[in-house]
This record gives structure tokens, sequence and C-alpha cells, in this order.
């Protein structure tokens, strides 16, 4: 966080800086007390703050929406990392948590849940492949077409969220349309529609990405017509590893009533050294 930083000034005389009548009114800084030297010193730093304050927050309006998009990129793209999870699923009054663990690059996942009643259940993302594996009917599934828009696991993330995992720059030509509070946190408020040719799974998002931390807020997601199919609102961010991470997040499906899915990371490390051959279908095993 940053700190405070302050000039303060204290014991200052004015009446002590005095021009005779008739004589020049230049005043001769070897005459000046010492408490009186302090008064240009005092007003020279204070204006050297103010010139500072005044470039650093212009050079912040200036960012682009892509800049602003790659800053955040920069704290939440990994390259490699191992997590453990919990995902609270909530549907009409009932109440199920489902843990995990997962490795992934850049191109490819691997998720094991670790609940009682899941225990074993794999997922394996291979570039554009996903593959779920259930091991009470050691039945392998590849999960395509109108099974990717499902929810995973009974959750408000659906499968096709789980394969995007390219930078959002790649995904989306992104312009500014405002700037505003949410939570209390200053934010830029970003508009996102999708690039030509790419596969995602919403044509339109609307963003609001912290201006200090550069970490997202909320997202609303929508259809290519216009309709509201999600909202994602992170609740904690922390910072790991010199980069601000959203830790605790909530999404829910606007299609469906009385409906959200908590997800929350317990641990994270980035850039570990992976197991060899972990992304495989043999090892999803």
């Amino acid at each position: 966080m940053k700190a405070e930083n302050r000039i303060v000034f204290e014991n200052i005389n004015l009446s002590k800086i005095k021009v005779e009548r008739g004589q020049n009114t230049m005043v001769d800084l070897k005459k000046l007390s010492k408490n009186n030297k302090m008064i240009i010193g005092g007003f020279s730093l204070l204006l050297i703050g103010i010139l500072f304050l005044t470039t650093f927050s212009a050079a912040a309006q200036d960012l682009t929406a892509d800049e602003i998009i790659n800053r955040r990129d920069e704290n939440e793209y990994v390259i490699t990392a191992y997590s453990e999870a919990e995902m609270i699923i909530k549907n009409s009054g009932r109440t199920q948590t489902k843990t995990m663990r997962s490795w992934q690059d850049q191109d490819h996942a691997l998720a094991e849940f670790t609940n009682p009643r899941d225990r074993g259940t794999k997922f394996l993302k291979r570039d554009d492949d996903l593959w779920m594996f259930f091991p009470q009917a050691e039945d392998l599934v590849k999960i395509s077409g109108h099974m990717l828009e499902q929810g995973m696991m009974g959750s408000d993330f659906s499968y096709q969220d789980m394969l995007e995992s390219d930078k959002l720059t790649d995904l989306y030509d992104f312009e500014i349309i405002g700037e505003e509070e949410y939570e209390g946190r200053p934010a830029y408020k970003l508009e996102g529609v999708k690039v030509p040719g790419k596969e995602v799974s919403y044509y339109r998002r609307v963003v609001w990405i912290d201006k200090e931390r550069f970490v997202g807020l909320k997202e609303d997601l929508y259809a290519e017509s216009g309709r509201l199919l999600k909202e994602a609102r992170v609740l904690e961010v922390e910072e790991i590893e010199g980069r601000w991470y959203p830790v605790h997040m909530v999404m829910e499906n606007k299609l469906r009533r009385d409906t959200s899915t908590e997800f929350i990371v317990n641990e994270i490390e980035f850039n570990p050294e992976l197991p060899e051959n972990i992304f495989t279908l043999e090892r999803l095993r």
C-alpha cells in the first residue's frame, strides 16, 4: 500500500520579513534569518510536490485501454502456477463446497477435486480441448459442443470459462468508457468486444479495474444480443509475490435464479517447476 507523504510547515513568523518604505523591495537572502529561509525552502518543496503530483496524475490519465488491460494481465496472467482453492456453490437455498488443487501453464491446466464426494474427479485442458475423468466409472470424457456452456460441477462457471487462458488483449478490443468508484476504490471502466475470429465465452465484457493496483474488481459479461449473461465480483485481493491477485470472487449466472458461486484461492505459487508430463491423458487417469 502507498505510504502517505506530506510536508508540514511549523513556526514560520511572516512578520519578521519587513520591507522599508522607499527602499529597494528586493529581499536579500543573506539577511534572512534561518527560520525565514525555511519559508522559501518550504514553498519550493511544495511547488515541486505539486508539479510531481500533477505530472503523475496526467501520466495515469493518459494510459490507453490496452495499457490498462496489460497492467492487469501483469498481475493476473500466469506463466505457470500451482494453487489450492474451493468453490462454494449456492443454488435455491442449497450450498455445496468443493475443494481442488490445480496446475497450469500458458496453454494447459489440470484440476483435481479433493473433497470427499468428488475426490479423484479431474479436468484436463490441453490447448482448446477439455477432458474430464470420473473415477467411479473409470471413464474419460471429452467436453465439447453445447456441453462447454454448462456449469462446471454445477457451478456458475462454465466449462468454456476454463478454456480461456489467453491474455485479454489477445481476445478483445478494449476502450475506456469512464472512471468511477467501485466499492470505495477508484476504477477505470472499460468495454471489450471480442476480436473477430476469436473463440470466447462472451461477446462483450464491461470491466472495472482498480486504478492503483491494476486488478479487476467487477465484470459484466454479455451475449452478442446484448443480454447480460453473468456478473463477476472480486471480494478480496492480496499482494502475493509482488503482484496484486484476486483471491476471493463470486460469479452469478444471470440466466438462473437464486444461484451464485464463490471461488476462494487458499494457496497459490507462481512460476513453480511443474511435474513432467503432468498435462497428458495418461496422467489424467
